[in-house]
C-alpha cells in the first residue's frame, strides 16, 4: 500500500493510471472496498480521487449534494449533471482506475425524479443506490429496480425524530415483500450513535445486507459521537467482520468518516489496514 497523505499527480487527460488494488486480501475474500465521499467533503470529488488512489482505493461512492470540482463547487456529482459534465467525470474515474459501484441518492418522497436517478445510476455503472425513501415508496422503486436491473440499499441515520431507519426493524419491515434488490446499507457507526448493539443488529438484517458502511464511533448512546478508526470504538469491528466472514459475504464495503481533522487521510488509511488487516488474519488460518 502506498504511503498515505502523499498527493499523485493528477492523470493525463485520456492517459490511465496501471495501479494494484491496495487490498489484494479482502479482495480474496470478495470484499470490494470503498469510500463514502461524505469523508472528504473538505474536497472535490476530483481532489478526493487523487487521495484515495494513493491508498489503493478503487472505488467511490459519491453522494449526490457534494462538489465535483474545486473550481466549480455549484456544480455536484449528481443526476443534474450535465451529458458533457458526466463524460468528464467517468474520464476522469477511467483515467484513475475507479469504478462507483455505489451512489448516494435522492431519493425523496416525491417520486418525479426517481427515472432521472436511475438513468444517471445506470450511466455511471451504478450496482446500487444508496437512499433513505419513505417505505410507501418501496413498490415503485422495486419495479425501477428490476428495469434497470440495479439495487436499493436503505441507509441509517442516528436515532432522531427525522431517522426513519435507526432502528434495523424498521428496515426489515420496509423491505418485507419486496424482491431482494431492495435490502440494507447498515452504518455501524450510526447504530454505536443510537446505542444499539451492532453484531446484533446486524444479524437481523443477514441476507438483506446489500452494501455496508464501514464505520466506528469512539461512545455508545451519543448521538455525537465522533468517528474514530475502525477497531478503535465502540463498533465491535473484529466481531462484525468475522460475521461478515462466516456467511461468506460478498460485496462493496464502503468506508465512512465523518470527523474532519489533520490527520483525516491517516485515519482513513488506518481504517484501509484494519480491514485488509483482517483479511489477512482470515485469509492465513481461516477457522480462527
Amino acid at each position: 500500500m502506498l504511503a498515505p497523505g502523499s498527493l499523485a499527480r493528477a492523470a493525463a487527460p485520456g492517459r490511465r493510471r496501471r495501479t494494484k488494488p491496495g487490498t489484494p486480501r479482502a479482495e480474496k475474500l470478495g470484499w470490494r472496498l470503498s469510500c463514502q465521499l461524505y469523508t472528504f467533503r473538505d474536497r472535490s470529488f476530483y481532489e478526493a480521487l487523487e487521495v484515495l488512489a494513493e491508498m489503493g482505493l478503487r472505488r467511490v461512492e459519491p453522494a449526490f449534494f457534494l462538489p465535483l470540482s474545486k473550481e466549480r463547487p455549484d456544480l455536484k456529482t449528481s443526476e443534474n449533471l450535465s451529458p458533457a459534465q458526466r463524460r468528464e467525470m467517468k474520464e476522469r474515474m477511467r483515467d484513475l482506475g475507479f469504478t462507483m459501484p455505489t451512489y448516494y441518492a435522492p431519493l425523496e418522497k416525491d417520486t418525479s425524479g426517481y427515472r432521472k436517478v436511475y438513468d444517471f445510476a445506470k450511466e455511471m455503472g451504478v450496482e446500487t443506490l444508496i437512499a433513505e425513501p419513505p417505505a410507501e415508496n418501496f413498490g415503485a422503486l422495486d419495479k425501477l429496480c428490476q428495469e434497470y436491473k440495479i439495487n436499493l440499499a436503505v441507509h441509517n441515520h442516528p436515532e432522531g425524530p427525522n431517522s426513519k431507519y435507526w432502528n434495523p426493524d424498521a428496515v426489515l419491515k420496509a423491505c418485507a415483500g419486496h424482491s431482494a434488490r431492495i435490502g440494507a446499507c447498515p452504518d455501524t457507526g450510526h447504530w454505536v450513535r443510537s446505542g444499539l448493539d451492532t453484531l446484533a443488529s446486524l444479524r437481523k438484517y443477514e441476507r438483506r445486507i446489500l452494501v455496508l458502511h464501514l464505520k466506528d464511533a469512539a461512545e455508545s448512546g451519543r448521538r455525537d459521537s465522533r468517528d474514530v478508526p475502525l477497531g478503535t470504538g465502540q463498533a465491535q469491528y473484529a466481531a462484525l467482520l468475522r460475521q461478515m466472514y462466516d456467511w461468506k459475504w460478498r460485496g462493496v464495503m464502503s468506508i465512512e468518516y465523518e470527523h474532519l481533522s489533520p490527520q483525516l487521510v491517516q485515519d482513513v488509511a488506518q481504517c484501509v489496514k484494519f480491514v485488509e488487516d483482517f483479511a489477512a488474519g482470515v485469509n492465513r488460518h481461516p477457522s480462527l
